[in-house]
């Protein structure tokens, strides 16, 4: 039997990213940030729970990355969409870096991994992340 995990969020990118891309698509320089909307409507997902933060992505959505809290060391976010929905980066203790993109209700979800981290790592100050 698995551990409980209490889930947050479970699912897509905003729908705003695929048709704000869609439309830009009408164009030719448009085409390749279409067909890039497309991939990420059709494949990837996200999940974030109370003990990690899960993208599932790649081709047909095969390419699958946890992320527990205690290996994160700074979040940013990046507003989009009129604020709807937005891109946010995850920085590890490793230097590495995970991209979770066009996540609806950002701040929220923000927020909330922010608590997250705090909680495993009582020296994290949120102030200095923003």
């Amino acid at each position: 039997m698995g551990i409980r995990e209490d889930v947050y969020y479970e699912g897509g990118p905003h729908i705003g990213d695929l048709i704000v891309n869609v439309l830009i698509g009408l164009t030719i320089v448009g085409i390749p940030l279409t067909v890039g909307a497309i991939v990420r409507a059709l494949w990837l997902r996200f999940r974030i729970t109370d003990r990690r933060v899960t993208v599932i992505g790649g081709w047909q959505g095969r390419d699958r990355t946890d992320i527990i809290y205690s290996e994160i060391v700074k979040v940013v976010t990046i507003p989009r969409g009129i604020g709807l929905w937005g891109d946010m980066v995850l920085t590890l203790k490793n230097g590495s870096r995970l991209e979770l993109r066009a996540i609806p209700k950002f701040r929220e979800v923000y927020d909330y991994i922010n608590e997250r981290i705090a909680a495993k790592n009582p020296e994290y100050t949120v102030a200095a992340n923003k």
